[in-house]
């Protein structure tokens, strides 16, 4: 699926499923990103985070179910979108990674973006979709927040966020 999506840059794409020859835009994202990175896992990006998105799943999940979105601007790659339909439960989705590059952060592209991929969840049928809410990146955190998210109270540094779709 591709969607395009108005936003204050113009038009945006955001494409489901990443292709072969996005590797070297997806690297070049995740170096701009490093300050997220670096927040959340305590080091750089590096080759093997892109080669990792194809692989990560939460137990019990089927890769049949793994979505990969990129968002473009023009030809290069502003955002990736990880996600797992059908977890944690059938009529739910997990955001893994919701990750936008500075040069586009803080101007409504994250939650334009959200917006119509939260419409598609909710139209096909989702009632639930989860994410990481880290304490290390409060960016993210008032991201969930306006978007609408319940962040799970607790000590863990990863918290689970959770919005309920509404019909």
């Amino acid at each position: 699926m591709i969607w395009t999506v108005a936003t204050d840059f113009g038009p945006i794409v955001v494409r489901e499923q990443l292709e072969p020859e996005d590797e070297p835009g997806v690297l070049e994202l995740f170096a701009a990103c490093d300050d997220w990175f670096e927040a959340v896992n305590g080091t750089p990006s590096g080759p093997g985070d892109v080669q990792s998105l194809f692989y990560a799943l939460p137990e019990g999940a089927s890769f049949e179910d793994k979505r990969l979105f990129t968002v473009r601007d023009g030809d290069k790659i502003v955002g990736l979108i990880d996600a797992v339909l059908g977890f944690p439960h059938r009529t739910a989705a997990a955001v893994g990674l919701f990750l936008i590059a500075p040069s586009h952060r803080r101007r409504g592209l994250g939650a334009a973006v959200a917006a119509v991929l939260l419409r598609e969840a909710r139209e096909s049928g989702l009632d639930t979709v989860t994410a990481t809410a880290h304490d290390a990146w409060p960016p993210g955190q008032a991201f969930l927040a306006a978007l609408g998210f319940t962040v799970a109270p607790g000590d863990d540094p990863v918290r689970r966020a959770t919005l309920a779709l509404g019909a």
